[in-house]
């Protein structure tokens, strides 16, 4: 019945997460409300972890793409999984450090770090900076060496892969607002610009082609054109670099047509075709990062919903109006992402009830799923929307003025609170 194992159905007919009655959960804490199973967050965490070291070494590492979903616990699950974070802001860095995370396995993102960034990453201890271009790896040259300090860093390449993903998700076309490409020359320029800096150590490269991508392919030709690189920047400077860093962008499963991917298996399968093209090109065998953000949190998560009204406008639609929308959810708006729905409070009945399901702001753009086939809900009834577990709570918003809700964890058959729900005093502590 339901995509994703932590998902199940009690004996009265109720959905459970992690083993616990959403309805439950829903009584206790309220709706809109998100909720995420910790060990299936935990699972996915060692899956890249051990695929990884048993694939490329000791040095290979999952980080953790803090954009998918950050608060201070997420952090907190990382660093007691022994993974790395990739931060993609000062906020998120912010956040880390007040969780206590290890900030030697932290690698700092980004197209624009201010000078401000630069400086608080290298106080912060961050192991790695990504540099993105020639501008910021002057700027980071310049502050390196008034602060005294040597600093790691990877290069963000652009390596001109096309996914055959969702447009505004692809990252490594040549023409992006990311990275250096290779086709132009550039690349090759900061990466002779960086053996230049006195105060800048270059460990390796990094490039990123997109996400909710489901085979190897596009991962197995940005490996080629990687290594390919790897090979002319050891035949014109001598360099070899230490790490490759092959970004994120495994999919997931949001609906029933969505196939399963076996993270392992293709981790494994890229790992033969990157040690096949090194020993092709006679370099030796990089120590592989990941950058996994979706593929470790979206299953662990789902949005708990109150139905407000249920209205059918004869010979066209039928919408179901919930508590919350796009202001905790605001990707389907953006993305026409799909999403798998159920009436949570009642299994049992056949789902056979075709609606759209809208959220309460002042917005006709403002729905959650189309066309979806549920038990016929009434008001006061719990919807269940899946696999919220990324870009849910990162993306909210407080648009017209609507409170964030709570992130709630479950662990052990039991639930805590990793993220209070938003109050409309919250809303106003800034205002003057």
């Amino acid at each position: 019945m339901f995509i994703h194992a932590c998902l199940g159905k009690n004996e009265k007919g109720h959905m459970t997460i992690g083993g616990v009655d959403t309805v439950s959960l829903a009584e206790q804490y309220g709706t809109p409300l998100y909720a995420m199973d910790e060990a299936t967050i935990r699972e996915n965490c060692r899956i890249y972890k051990e695929a990884l070291r048993d694939a490329y070494g000791e040095d290979s590492l999952p980080l953790y793409a803090s954009k998918a979903f950050s608060c201070k616990q997420i952090y907190r699950i990382a660093a007691e999984e022994g993974i790395g974070i990739d931060l993609v802001s000062p906020g998120e860095m912010y956040t880390a450090l007040k969780a206590g995370f290890p900030m030697e396995k932290a690698f700092f993102h980004g197209n624009n770090k201010t000078d401000a960034d630069l400086r608080m990453s290298i106080e912060s201890g961050v192991g790695y900076i990504v540099v993105d271009n020639t501008d910021e790896l002057t700027a980071l040259e310049r502050i390196a060496s008034e602060m005294g300090k040597v600093q790691k860093i990877l290069l963000r390449i652009t390596p001109g892969i096309d996914p055959h993903t969702h447009q505004k998700i692809i990252t490594g076309n040549v023409d992006s607002k990311f990275g250096n490409a290779i086709v132009t020359g550039q690349a090759m320029a900061i990466v002779k610009a960086a053996l230049a800096c006195e105060n800048l150590t270059l460990e390796g490269l990094h490039c990123h082609i997109g996400s909710q991508i489901f085979d190897c392919d596009p991962f197995d030709d940005a490996a080629s054109i990687m290594i390919g690189f790897i090979a002319d920047i050891k035949k014109e400077t001598g360099k070899e670099m230490h790490f490759l860093n092959l970004g994120g962008g495994f999919g997931v499963r949001y609906v029933e047509e969505h196939e399963p991917i076996d993270y392992a298996k293709n981790i494994r399968a890229i790992a033969s075709h990157i040690k096949a093209l090194c020993e092709e090109k006679g370099v030796h065998l990089p120590a592989v990062l990941m950058e996994p953000g979706r593929s470790i949190v979206a299953a662990s998560g789902i949005t708990l919903y109150t139905v407000g009204s249920v209205k059918e406008i004869v010979g066209f639609k039928k919408y179901v109006s919930i508590d919350g929308g796009m202001p905790d959810n605001p990707r389907y708006a953006l993305y026409q992402s799909p999403y798998s729905v159920y009436t949570a409070n009642r299994l049992n009945e056949k789902a056979e009830y075709t609606c759209t399901i809208a959220g309460r702001c002042c917005e006709s753009g403002d729905l959650i799923a189309e066309d979806v086939t549920i038990a016929k809900p009434v008001r006061g009834d719990l919807l269940a929307v899946t696999t919220t577990g990324a870009y849910n709570y990162s993306m909210a918003s407080n648009y017209n003025r609507i409170p964030r809700p709570p992130v709630v964890m479950i662990q052990d058959g039991d639930s805590y609170v990793a993220v209070a729900r938003e109050s409309y005093e919250d809303l106003i502590r800034n205002d003057r």
